[in-house]
């Protein structure tokens, strides 16, 4: 049976890394983001069948259109693993602005909702029913760093949304997992080597790590069987300061 799989953000980044590596691996894969040109980029680079849509997930009807697509396509949804994710500028809270809060939310929160939403539908409906959700929270799910409470505060929210869903779905043959990532090589994080704030005031490079061992840890979590869940796992650099006094 064809292996079919919706990821959120793969314009660039993880997403990106995780659609080439699910496709390498023989999944169809439908990928998500806001930029054609970005899109277009992956597709271009997957070794099987894709399809790109573009798609805000803070949208509810971008949402449902990125899942008819997929389903139009390719008959069902397997696995999604809801990526798109955005940070805040890194200042104390109360120099931030109420729009960079609303717009975080909207993607990193709202945006997983919604998504995870249309695939518990789709899951729960389709022949046969199940399938797996991988929610990409973060080590600040657990750990912040200086000046992130947006973002931080989004991560603790995919940590509950992660434990609910994986209630829910219990009985009606949906998994769901989080994948935390310290320090994957993206554009986002390409600052930690040049130096980022640490909590005692001082700025040092971090260590980083590839994407390809993130992608490996989502193929991974994707193909285990529905009778087993990952329901959290930290990925990171192992330099990088999270463990310990760093």
């Amino acid at each position: 049976m064809n292996r079919v799989a919706v990821v959120t953000g793969g314009g660039r980044g993880i997403g990106r890394a995780a659609a080439e590596a699910l496709s390498a691996d023989g999944w169809s894969v439908a990928i998500a983001g806001r930029t054609q040109s970005s899109l277009d980029d992956t597709l271009g680079a997957l070794s099987g069948d894709g399809l790109a849509v573009v798609a805000d997930v803070s949208n509810g009807d971008d949402v449902e259109n990125l899942f008819t697509s997929t389903v139009n396509r390719f008959g069902r949804v397997d696995l999604l693993f809801n990526n798109a994710g955005i940070s805040a500028p890194p200042v104390p809270i109360d120099e931030l602005s109420v729009e960079a809060w609303e717009q975080l939310i909207g993607v990193n929160v709202t945006g997983s909702f919604l998504c995870a939403r249309a695939a518990f539908k789709q899951m729960r409906h389709q022949n046969p029913a199940g399938g797996r959700i991988i929610n990409n929270g973060s080590i600040s799910a657990t750990t912040p760093r200086p000046f992130s409470a947006p973002y931080t505060t989004s991560k603790h929210a995919i940590t509950g949304l992660t434990k609910s869903l994986s209630l829910d779905g219990r009985d009606i043959g949906i998994t769901c997992g989080q994948i935390d990532i310290g320090n994957a090589a993206t554009e986002m994080v390409e600052q930690m080597a040049k130096g980022v704030p640490q909590p005692d005031g001082s700025m040092k490079s971090e260590a980083t790590m590839s994407l390809d061992n993130v992608a490996k840890a989502v193929v991974h979590m994707a193909n285990l069987p529905p009778d087993v869940n990952i329901l959290t796992m930290t990925i990171m650099a192992n330099g990088m300061p999270f463990v310990g006094r760093g």
